[in-house]
């Protein structure tokens, strides 16, 4: 077999044509190393993140002002994620209905907007650029690595990431193809599109702790610099 390709193939031809494999087995190589990367730096990142937001806070008041525009930031990411969440069934279906009809990531998104709504808030550049950091690093791999899963589990999606962007949503909903139309009544027992909202469903996943989350960030905002200046006047 092996003197079958040194003869068949010129060493110049060939090279070029074990170039895909070798490329994929880089690649692979390289995801790998970013996924444990990322595993490993994503705690420590989240402390680094939280004592740059306190020492912010400590450092100068939060605006009333830049606090009011970040709820044009934070409110409508809380509102994707919950209209994600509650319309996602998760390793069962590939979603493709409601948010996920204007991106394949509603929830990253979501949390996307709502972290940019609080450094917003905080009027502090490296804030930002911690969470624009850790979102390179965490989710960028996390995202590849759900692809993949679906992309070997739904025999549709490739037909859907071609409708639907990564990350930037559409400005329009995509259209369900019509062996999938969820009002075709001829394919009733299809599994491959979600129907609408479903409260069970945000109960389900819990999405209600990101609210709950928003709202502490909030009053640390308003709160948590009184009482550190408390602790600094007791201390000296």
């Amino acid at each position: 077999m092996t003197g079958q390709t040194q003869h068949s193939t010129p060493p110049k031809a060939r090279s070029t044509q074990d170039r895909g494999p070798q490329r994929q087995v880089h690649v692979a190589g390289v995801e790998w190393w970013w996924k444990r990367v990322a595993r490993r730096i994503r705690v420590p990142l989240g402390f680094l993140t939280a004592a740059v937001y306190v020492v912010e806070i400590a450092r100068r008041p939060p605006h009333p002002i830049a606090i009011a525009w970040s709820l044009l930031l934070v409110l409508p990411g809380l509102a994707l994620r919950a209209a994600a969440s509650g319309t996602v069934k998760k390793n069962e279906e590939l979603t493709q209905t409601g948010a996920y009809a204007y991106t394949r990531n509603p929830l990253y998104l979501g949390s996307a907007s709502i972290a940019g709504g609080f450094a917003l808030a905080l009027l502090s550049w490296p804030v930002a650029l911690l969470l624009a950091a850790g979102f390179a690093i965490i989710y960028i791999p996390v995202i590849a690595s759900e692809e993949q899963f679906l992309r070997g589990t739904f025999a549709d999606f490739e037909s859907y990431r071609r409708r639907v962007p990564r990350f930037i949503p559409r400005l329009t909903p995509a259209k369900l193809p019509a062996a999938l139309d969820l009002h075709d009544v001829s394919q009733p027992d299809t599994k491959a599109a979600t129907g609408g909202f479903s409260f069970a469903l945000y109960l389900k996943h819990r999405e209600y702790n990101s609210a709950l989350g928003a709202a502490l960030l909030y009053l640390s905002l308003l709160y948590l610099r009184p009482v550190l200046e408390t602790f600094a006047h007791r201390a000296w």
